[in-house]
């Protein structure tokens, strides 16, 4: 189970891995395993939508059990199927990196959604934070 506490660690993590590598302001999300919010904050400076971005890409990873690196190249190879996939999720799904399964003992716990920066430094981030908590992070 995913503890507020432990996300709170995610989150933490995830923004200090953030400013220590100069990334631009970010926001970020960490959802439990059933998709309820867990954790959320956005640095001054984020753009206006980040939140929405950041949490479309951890709903999108934990609707469809993938990280969102795994539904971009899903989007690239099928994109009626991503389409679709949105529609029937409520719209809240990003299919590029970012949105990462937190897992323990290789059971979905959860997903961190991050978004500000490019989208392999949002997925980089989000993957400190859940490491430093002691899980394991699957980006796609």
């Amino acid at each position: 189970m995913l503890t507020l506490s432990a996300a709170q660690k995610i989150l933490d993590t995830a923004l200090a891995f953030a400013e220590k590598h100069k990334f631009k302001p970010m926001a970020v999300g960490v959802l439990d395993a059933r998709g309820a919010l867990k954790a959320f904050a956005a640095q001054e400076g984020t753009s206006l939508k980040r939140a929405e971005i950041a949490l479309g890409k951890a709903n999108g990873a934990l609707a469809l059990g993938m990280g969102s690196r795994a539904l971009m190249k899903r989007a690239e190879s099928q994109g009626y199927f991503i389409t679709a996939a949105t529609a029937a999720i409520g719209g809240s799904l990003v299919p590029v990196p970012g949105g990462v399964l937190i897992k323990s003992e290789s059971t979905v716990i959860g997903a961190v959604g991050m978004s500000g920066d490019t989208s392999d430094n949002d997925e980089a981030a989000a993957i400190a934070g859940i490491l430093a908590a002691g899980f394991e992070a699957d980006g796609g």
